[in-house]
C-alpha cells in the first residue's frame, strides 16, 4: 500500500461546505477503490450527522474519547470508535465532548500533536484520512493541521470570503515552520457557486490574488438544492444525484486530490516563500 495521505479540509469561516466536501470527497475516493477514514474534529458533529448518526452527542465512543486516551497515555486496544458507513468508508464521529477536550489541551504537554498521535496509530490501514475541521483557528484545528500532509481550503464564491482566506494561510505557514514541516496547501477551491454571482470573475480574482503562491484548483462546487439535501439524506451526492452538476464537480475535485502529491513534487515554490 502506498503511503497514506492525511488531508484536512479547513476554513475559519463557517458555511463554506467543509463537511459536505469531506463526505463527498471521501465517498468518491471510496468509489475509486481507495480505503478512506474520515474524522469529525468539529464539536458540532455536522459530518457525523450527515453520515447517519443523528444524535452524535449520545454516542458512547467518539474522537473525544480517543484524544483523551492519548493525553492520559492509555494504550488503545483495537479501535472500537471507528464506524463503517454503507458507502464503503470508515469514520470516527465527533460531538460536543470535543469542546471539553479542546479546553483541556491548554495544559497538556505537546498539546498541538495529540490528534497526530492518534492519526499515526490508525492511518496505516488507509489510503486517505480526511479531517473535517471546525470553523475556527483554535486548538482542534491546529491539531488537525499538525496531523496533516495537506490542507484543502474551500472558499465560498464571493469576493469577501476569498479575502478572508489570508488568516488561515498565515496559520498554516506558522504550523509548517514550528510544528509540522511536511504540511502543504493541497489546494484552494470555490464552493457554493452559481451562474449569477460573478463566478468567472471570482475565480479570476482568486487565481490572481493567490495563484502565484498557492495552488488554486480547477474544480468549482456549485450551489444546488440536491447538494444541500445531502446533509439529511444519509447518502452522498453520488447516490443522491449521480448525474448532476454537483456530483460531476466532486468527481473533478477528487481527480485533482488524487494528483496532489504529483503536483506538489513538481512545484518549485511552497509555503516557506
Amino acid at each position: 500500500m502506498a503511503k497514506p495521505k492525511v488531508i484536512s479540509v479547513a476554513n475559519q469561516k463557517g458555511g463554506v461546505g467543509k463537511s459536505t466536501t469531506v463526505y463527498n470527497l471521501g465517498a468518491c475516493l471510496a468509489l475509486d477503490g481507495k480505503k478512506v477514514l474520515m474524522l469529525d474534529t468539529d464539536p458540532q458533529g455536522d459530518l457525523t450527522k450527515m453520515l447517519g448518526q443523528r444524535k452524535p452527542h449520545d454516542l458512547p465512543l467518539t474522537l473525544a474519547n480517543v484524544m483523551s486516551d492519548v493525553v492520559s497515555g492509555k494504550e488503545p486496544t483495537g479501535h472500537p470508535e471507528i464506524m463503517h458507513h454503507h458507502e464503503g468508508f470508515d469514520f470516527v464521529p465527533g460531538n460536543r465532548s470535543l469542546s471539553a477536550v479542546e479546553v483541556s489541551l491548554v495544559n497538556v504537554m505537546s498539546r498541538e500533536t495529540v490528534l497526530r498521535q492518534y492519526v499515526d496509530s490508525v492511518k496505516r490501514d488507509y489510503d486517505y484520512v480526511l479531517l473535517d475541521c471546525r470553523p475556527s483557528l483554535g486548538m482542534l484545528v491546529i491539531n488537525a493541521l499538525s496531523a496533516s500532509d495537506y490542507v484543502l481550503i474551500p472558499v465560498q464564491a464571493d469576493y469577501l470570503a476569498a479575502e478572508d482566506m489570508t488568516e488561515l494561510v498565515g496559520t498554516v505557514r506558522s504550523i509548517q515552520r514550528q510544528i509540522n514541516p511536511r504540511l502543504k496547501i493541497g489546494g484552494v477551491f470555490l464552493t457554493m457557486a452559481n451562474e449569477t454571482n460573478f463566478r468567472k470573475d471570482i475565480v479570476a480574482t482568486v487565481k490572481s490574488n493567490f495563484g502565484k503562491h498557492l495552488p488554486v484548483m480547477d474544480a468549482v462546487i456549485p450551489a444546488t438544492v440536491r447538494l444541500a439535501e445531502v446533509s439529511t439524506a444519509d447518502k452522498s451526492i453520488f447516490q443522491h444525484e449521480p448525474r448532476g452538476r454537483a456530483a460531476e464537480a466532486y468527481r473533478s475535485l477528487t481527480k485533482e486530490v488524487l494528483k496532489i502529491g504529483e503536483k506538489q513534487r513538481s512545484r518549485t515554490s511552497d509555503l516557506s516563500r
